[in-house]
């Protein structure tokens, strides 16, 4: 049942505890930071509100009525419960500044989120200050946006095309995809770039359906050759850049990737980068969170408020 209008307010019930433990308004007053004519006026507010006559003045002081010794035993009660919730309440607003849970997709979990965190440490270190501690889970894009919606991810990364649903977001970062391929493959001795069409008849070394790579690029290709051509289906689907890159690197066949998963196979010549003519592959990779335009206090807003000061 709800409570009746006639429930006072926990901060009354101090008052009236304050006043039998101190016999007057006076010193009631000065043990609660009010004045007499405030307690005087709360008192009254009180006994006005549960139609019961509480406190009995005198010149020689203020003593609870029979009613009041009663009610006061119940206010103590009830405060008691209030202060356990109270510091309950306060525990966990601390420990919401001290842990976070992140689920992440796997090119900036495996990438980007490691030198932030590292960085973040460092940070706290230089400050003297606890680092929150990230609890950090790699899944791909589908599966980070459906942990934060339901709630086992506080705070996600996605590389996957625009702002889901229902989800806020922040720009934390920006990537670019890339066609790789072997040394020895007809692609890498090619002088012209290949066409958005070739590309897209091409089977690929693909991740798995809900990426934010796999739709990143199929977004790509929509767009530079309309929604009607259907991309031709993956030489193999695998479930991380890492194995990716293996099976390039074994000869299955081409790949898009992002650039930060195969910068030192381009530096050191193990792979090749394929120009594509008129295809933009660029992307912008998020932050996303379940409620408010910004993001939550505690440990998530300082996370990225770490990371944009480390862009």
């Amino acid at each position: 049942m709800p409570l009746s209008p006639r429930m006072p307010e926990l901060a009354a019930f101090e008052v009236l505890l304050a006043i039998a433990r101190t016999g007057s308004l006076g010193a009631a007053g000065r043990e609660l930071g009010l004045t007499q004519q405030a307690v005087s006026s709360r008192l009254a507010s009180l006994e006005s509100q549960t139609g019961v006559r509480l406190v009995q003045r005198s010149t020689r002081g203020s003593r609870l009525t029979p009613a009041g010794v009663v009610v006061a035993e119940w206010a103590d009660q009830l405060l008691d419960v209030a202060r356990r919730v109270d510091a309950g309440l306060t525990a966990m607003r601390t420990e919401s500044h001290k842990r976070i849970t992140v689920t992440a997709s796997l090119t900036i979990a495996e990438q980007l989120m490691p030198r932030w965190l590292v960085s973040l440490q460092a940070e706290a270190q230089r400050r003297g200050a606890p680092a929150p501690e990230v609890i950090l889970t790699a899944a791909n894009s589908d599966q980070v946006i459906a942990a934060v919606r339901d709630g086992s991810a506080e705070l996600g990364f996605i590389e996957s095309p625009g702002v889901p649903k229902g989800l806020h977001s922040r720009v934390i970062a920006h990537d670019e995809l890339v066609t790789v391929v072997t040394p020895d493959h007809s692609w890498a001795r090619r002088s012209a770039p290949v066409s958005p069409a070739e590309l897209n008849e091409t089977p690929l070394v693909s991740r798995e359906i809900g990426s934010g790579t796999r739709d990143a690029l199929s977004t790509a290709l929509r767009d530079a050759l309309g929604d009607g051509v259907a991309q031709a289906a993956p030489a193999i689907e695998l479930s991380s850049a890492a194995a990716m890159r293996a099976a390039v690197l074994a000869g299955a066949g081409p790949a898009v990737m992002s650039r930060l998963a195969v910068t030192d196979d381009l530096t050191l010549g193990r792979l090749r980068e394929v120009k594509i003519a008129g295809l933009d592959l660029r992307r912008q990779l998020r932050a996303i969170w379940l409620s408010g335009r910004t993001p939550p206090a505690g440990a998530v807003r300082d996370l990225l408020g770490h990371i944009a000061a480390a862009r």
